[in-house]
């Protein structure tokens, strides 16, 4: 006969396992996602932090994880992408994006957006 602790040890670790899968495949990036997340790495890591962490090697570029609903949730922002993207920065390119990479951008940068810290 088993007793309870035995039981336990050996149920834990899958418990574990099972929560483990869980939360990472919660935060996990789908297809459109890593592919935007692909294009701004290209087009846009030499000077903003475009991940979930870091900062930007340029100290004026935001990090991509702080843009906000002023952007992101823009209804124009995926237009804007296609029609070239350009900021008040000199030294900002502007960028193009066919519609299904715009998609892609805006998607994973909806993904990664930091919460919002309470004033």
């Amino acid at each position: 006969m088993r007793s309870r602790g035995t039981v336990s040890r050996q149920v834990l670790p899958s418990l574990v396992l099972a929560g483990l899968l869980c939360s990472s495949s919660a935060q996990a990036l789908d297809i459109e996602q890593q592919r935007g997340e692909a294009l701004l790495q290209k087009m846009c890591a030499r000077c903003h932090a475009v991940g979930t962490g870091g900062e930007s090697p340029n100290t004026q570029a935001p990090a991509f994880r702080t843009l906000g609903e002023n952007k992101l949730y823009d209804p124009d922002f995926v237009q804007r992408l296609q029609e070239g993207y350009s900021s008040i920065h000199r030294f900002m390119p502007t960028f193009r994006f066919e519609r299904e990479d715009a998609e892609a951008v805006v998607n994973y940068l909806e993904a990664i957006q930091a919460p919002r810290k309470p004033k």
